[in-house]
């Protein structure tokens, strides 16, 4: 371990327990001061339950935390905000009732008296113009009526702003995880330019290009523990793969040979009332991508395409059998907060659980119990609250209820948000077998990578399709090219 002198963070020997589940089991691991530490692991690999700690959160059961050379003895959030340690939370922390400015002042106790809307304003505005330029967010803006790719922008934004207390580390847990490739470019730039002027940053990411690209250093996590820790030079993608305990595979596999569905057509829909404007159009069995930068009216077709499927016409939009959808904003519009994991993972499919009038325990627990083999929901109890589980963990419940009910289209909004890289491999394949047997999938996505698991691609901007592209016809460029390019008139 390097001498505590230069780090900001030294954990020794943490562990934490919930339960019978060991969620850190002796922790030893430092932040240098100026650094970025690339965290990775599967999901329940102990990443969020460290980030806790560190951040003021959570608290170990045994081992101890030293913040800028002193050991801590009642650490919590306002200390570890007051030594200059701030988090940004997979799971977002703005209040939506506020406007930005006023969730900055929340954090900021010494912008006050006369004038300090406009304080908050100006701080908050200038910060996001530096790690966002042309980011569209107006600090007026209530942050509840923000699209959860811009939350994301604010809440980054925030954790980087000075004013009383000192920046010394910053935690990004999942940082670009909705935002399109532009935005996260953007960030992981300016976490270059931060760590360059030494602030510290803890990067945790599923997305392993980020990390070897960001990262000084790469620790990585496995059941709780640091299986291995080492400059981020020392690692190719799947050296870092293999370190996390997961077989290499093919993320996307080729799949220009596949035959494009000729079935009936289950989707029609022109996103814009415009006459000139292209229409989507998904067979049965095909796998359509949604591209473009995020906030361009794919989310929005998405839940055109629900709402007409759950009685609620649209101009413009036809769909002819059920529909599920697969949130990728699982707190707003997912996951179920108060229900056990079982019945998150059933509510869609109640009617074929039922024994008489009432609905069979036996059944729908059994039921939960297939999705979770197949799935791989890491969890002791499915009785459990589905809060107890990592995001990661959270967003395969939202794909077990979806694949297990008896919707033929199922529609995915940027649905990977938190999932590693061994179980997106394992989802994509389902998706592919799903597909094959005849479902059809409408995928958004700001993954580029994810686009190649896809028959054919639909690039929005502004609102409208500009781009068509079959399989053998997607590049990287294209789609880029068509997300800028304004369309002909």
């Amino acid at each position: 371990m390097a001498a505590s002198g230069v780090n900001v963070v030294e954990l020794n020997g943490v562990e934490r327990h919930f339960g019978a589940v060991r969620a850190l089991d002796g922790v030893d691991l430092f932040i240098a001061r100026g650094e970025c530490v690339g965290l990775v692991g599967h999901n329940g690999a102990g990443k969020s339950t460290l980030i806790h700690i560190i951040a003021g959160t959570g608290s170990p059961d045994h081992g101890g935390i030293i913040v800028n050379g002193a050991r801590q003895t009642e650490y919590s959030v306002l200390k570890a905000q007051a030594l200059g340690v701030r988090c940004v939370f997979q799971e977002l922390s703005l209040a939506p009732n506020l406007t930005v400015a006023e969730n900055t002042r929340v954090s900021h106790s010494s912008i006050s008296g006369i004038g300090w809307r406009r304080k908050a304003a100006q701080l908050i505005g200038d910060k996001l113009n530096e790690i966002f330029p042309g980011h569209g967010i107006d600090p007026a803006d209530v942050v509840g009526d923000l699209p959860i790719g811009q939350r994301q922008m604010v809440e980054v934004a925030r954790a980087f702003t000075v004013t009383r207390d000192p920046l010394q580390l910053v935690i990004l847990d999942e940082p670009t995880s909705s935002l399109d490739a532009h935005r996260a470019a953007q960030l992981l730039a300016f976490v270059k330019r931060a760590t360059a002027q030494g602030v510290s940053c803890i990067l945790i990411s599923h997305l392993l290009g980020e990390i070897l690209g960001t990262a000084d250093r790469i620790v990585v996590m496995r059941d709780g523990k640091v299986v291995t820790a080492d400059q981020a030079t020392a690692f190719d993608r799947d050296g870092l793969v293999a370190a996390m305990g997961s077989v290499q595979q093919t993320v996307a596999e080729d799949r220009s040979g596949v035959t494009h569905a000729t079935g009936p057509i289950q989707v029609r829909a022109r996103p814009s009332r415009q006459p000139d404007d292209q229409e989507l159009i998904a067979r049965e069995g095909e796998i359509i991508g949604l591209a473009g930068l995020a906030g361009h009216g794919q989310t929005r077709l998405l839940l055109d395409i629900f709402g007409v499927a759950m009685s609620s016409p649209k101009a413009g939009v036809e769909v002819t059998a059920p529909v599920a959808l697969v949130a990728g904003d699982r707190q707003t519009d997912g996951v179920f907060p108060l229900w056990p994991i079982v019945e998150n993972i059933t509510v869609r499919s109640l009617r074929r659980l039922r024994q008489g009038a009432l609905i069979s325990a036996e059944k729908e627990m059994a039921f939960a119990r297939d999705w979770q083999q197949r799935i791989g929901i890491r969890t002791p109890d499915l009785h459990n609250n589905i809060l107890s589980l990592s995001g990661g963990n959270q967003q395969k419940v939202l794909f077990a209820r979806a694949l297990g009910s008896d919707a033929r289209i199922i529609l995915m909004d940027d649905p990977m948000r938190g999932v590693d890289v061994g179980t997106k491999i394992e989802v994509y394949e389902l998706i592919r077998r799903e597909a094959a047997g005849g479902r059809t999938f409408l995928w958004y996505t700001t993954e580029t990578e994810e686009l190649g698991n896809c028959d054919r691609v639909y690039v929005f901007r502004n609102g409208r399709v500009v781009a068509n592209l079959r399989r053998d016809e997607l590049t990287e460029e294209r789609v880029i090219q068509s997300s800028f390019a304004e369309p002909a008139p």
